[in-house]
């Protein structure tokens, strides 16, 4: 009778998940789930502290190698987007018809969201924001154009996306579907940095074009406390280049 009342108490403690187990925290930008712990969190992070080839990176801008490569062509126009609140960032999701084409490539636009302050640096500093509008090719192939947002006018489109993202995590924008136009997004001139490195969160897969623009936007003060009342700081530190060619071109 004992040892059958034993085994039931381990029953209960398993399905309990053993009383006085630690689980891992959840990902983030702060504490134990922090960058520097993100490839303890999961096996599949592993990257984030064993890759060779991880954003975001600082850019030295006399360290680069000019290029007369082609800049990148942009076809992006009115889509449907849904503006969400992912936990971690103001992001977003966009339907189909926008394209980045790159060296001959065609990536579909598939998302875009910010950080603040940013996470790429230019000669050390941090622009208050960024953006990172992600492509994907037919081979899933990534693409990502990073656009520095600096503090200057109000923007046309940009206060209007972060005033109505949701505070809930997880939460849409009320009514779900809008008409975005990612083009408003970027500066006049697509003149770039680019270099081969990772996703910025985990899983942190390498292999992903960036494409940094070197001409910033811009946008107010009061929108830009309006993108860090719904995240301030997520925002992963720079990695080291561990000998990556960074290339400019205007």
């Amino acid at each position: 009778m004992k040892h059958a009342l034993v085994i039931a108490a381990c029953a209960v403690l398993l399905l309990s998940g053993c009383k006085g187990a630690k689980s891992k925290p959840e990902w983030g930008y702060a504490g134990d789930g922090g960058p520097a712990f993100w490839g303890d969190l999961d096996p599949d992070f592993a990257l984030a502290q064993e890759g060779t080839r991880q954003s975001p990176i600082d850019i030295e801008v006399n360290e680069t190698v000019f290029t007369l490569a082609d800049p990148p062509a942009v076809t992006y126009g009115p889509t449907a987007a849904t503006i969400v609140n992912t936990g971690r960032a103001v992001q977003v999701d966009c339907g189909p018809a926008s394209t980045l084409t790159v060296d001959g490539r065609a990536y579909a636009l598939e998302q875009f969201h910010f950080h603040a302050p940013s996470e790429h640096t230019i000669d050390g500093r941090h622009a208050p924001a960024e953006l990172h509008l992600v492509h994907r090719d037919a081979e899933s192939r990534l693409a990502v154009l990073a656009v520095l947002i600096e503090e200057g006018a109000e923007h046309p489109l940009l206060g209007e996306l972060w005033e109505s993202a949701p505070a809930e995590r997880g939460a849409a924008r009320p009514g779900a579907e809008a008409r975005v136009d990612a083009s408003q997004l970027l500066p006049a001139s697509l003149g770039s940095f680019r270099y081969s490195g990772s996703l910025t969160t985990p899983p942190c897969t390498e292999g992903v074009a960036w494409i940094v623009l070197r001409e910033p936007i811009r946008a107010s003060a009061a929108e830009i406390a309006a993108l860090r009342r719904v995240h301030d700081g997520n925002n992963r530190p720079t990695q080291p280049l561990n000998g990556r060619t960074v290339t400019a071109s205007d």
